[in-house]
């Protein structure tokens, strides 16, 4: 059995993170592709924020604020929206 004792570059140097690969393929797309990603990236911001919401609300998270907000409007300290 014969051992190969020599070198690559990969072994030097560290492998590029996934994040890395993404920016640099990102570097590589037309404006146009760019345009598209951007709105897709904001949808996708929007439903993982709206999901947030959703559990934290589940988990009791928001009563606090929503027992502050009936409290002014009941004071007369807030309007309806």
């Amino acid at each position: 059995m014969e051992i190969s004792n020599h070198i690559t570059i990969c072994d030097i140097l560290p492998a590029m993170t996934k994040l890395e690969q993404i920016q640099s393929s990102i570097e590589a797309l037309s404006a146009e592709e760019i345009a598209k990603l951007r709105d897709w990236l904001d949808e996708l911001d929007a439903r993982l924020f709206d999901e947030k919401i959703e559990r934290d609300g589940k988990a009791g998270k928001l009563d606090k604020l929503a027992d502050e907000a009936r409290a002014n409007m009941k004071a007369g300290l807030g309007k309806e929206i």
